[in-house]
């Protein structure tokens, strides 16, 4: 008899990753989201029920029979706040509650390095003081106090912060700069990008969550950050996508209290092309330790924050047909350039 797999989120970006996968090594898979499922090469293999984590009597109906589930789905830092709290922190509780009742064997959450806030050190560790900015960075340090009052129940549940993944179907504010190395351009960056940032590949992340469902629930009943373990500095990985790029183009530093000041007023009257979480964090050192889960993981990257970045962009040039006209405000589809559009001839 297949492991059956619950995916909230399955129509998004780690939530495809992850069904792939789910579906490579034989698991059935329920994939749960409120945007219809439209993959082709897998919408025949899954069960894929359109529904709101925020309805309860949904997703009894939806969960009922699987033994595992994956928590994806969220309102990003782009949705408003109400609806970042709802969904984040009410629909949280509302796949805890029925997986309990459900007595599912595991329960993995994604959660979000963004939970420590703009951060002051590093590297960051799982033991750190939590502090998020803005909506979304609160809806996800409380959603994962509700993961905490379910173990404490008896539940087993993983929770992963991952630092910013990329890699196929990824979007999102990476389009921005894909667009830029694609069309022949430099790309400034806010302050002199010697700051080491660390991303990570989804399948480094997709393997990870099913290790959690895998092995011994008490390595697993804890929580993690997960990143690469090969990172240079910020200006030294993203240019590794202009030479790909093959166009000679350069990243170009631009001073940190001028980009900062503009992104700041620009947010005040909603016009900023990035949310505040990223451009504030964007000029400081960003590395998590991930040696808690290559301890009782056994977590082994594959990829460097170099792979994962040219791995994400040779996906948008072959798809680029899919989504050039098209833009939003969720991970799989490009966001709008904003200002970024007017000062892109000069680069």
């Amino acid at each position: 008899m297949k492991k059956k797999v619950f995916v909230t989120g399955g129509s998004g970006f780690l939530g495809i990753n992850l069904i792939r996968e789910l579906l490579k090594q034989n698991y059935e898979v329920v994939s749960y989201d409120l945007v219809k499922f439209e993959y082709e090469d897998c919408k025949d293999k899954i069960t894929s029920i359109q529904g709101d984590i925020r309805n309860i009597r949904k997703l009894k109906q939806a969960m009922r029979g699987c033994q595992y589930v994956v928590h994806c789905a969220a309102a990003l830092p782009s949705y408003t706040k109400q609806e970042i709290y709802t969904t984040d922190i009410d629909g949280t509780r509302n796949v805890l509650k029925v997986a309990y009742q459900y007595k599912v064997k595991r329960f993995v959450d994604i959660s979000t390095t963004a939970v420590y806030g703009i951060y002051d050190h590093v590297p960051l560790l799982e033991d750190d003081i939590s502090h998020g900015v803005g909506p979304y960075g609160v809806a996800k340090i409380k959603a994962e106090e509700e993961c905490l009052k379910y173990r404490k129940k008896g539940m087993t549940i993983s929770i992963l912060r991952p630092m910013t993944f990329v890699g196929p179907e990824r979007l999102g504010v990476f389009s921005l700069f894909y667009d830029w190395a694609y069309s022949g351009h430099g790309f400034p960056m806010i302050g002199s990008g010697d700051n080491q940032f660390q991303l990570l590949d989804v399948s480094d992340l997709v393997d990870v969550i099913i290790t959690c469902m895998m092995v011994d629930k008490r390595k697993v009943n804890d929580t993690f950050n997960i990143g690469s373990s090969e990172f240079q500095t910020m200006r030294e990985d993203y240019q590794s996508v202009l030479d790909y790029a093959s166009y000679g183009k350069q990243i170009k530093p631009f001073p940190k209290w001028i980009a900062l000041s503009g992104l700041r007023l620009l947010n005040l009257f909603g016009l900023s092309p990035l949310y505040k979480w990223v451009y504030e964090t964007a000029p400081k050192d960003s590395v998590a330790s991930i040696k808690k889960a290559q301890k009782k993981l056994n977590f082994n990257p594959k990829y460097s924050t170099s792979d994962a970045l040219i791995r994400n962009y040779k996906w948008y040039v072959k798809n680029l047909d899919r989504f050039k006209n098209t833009t939003g405000k969720t991970h799989r589809v490009p966001w709008k350039q904003g200002i970024l559009g007017m000062i892109k001839k000069f680069y």
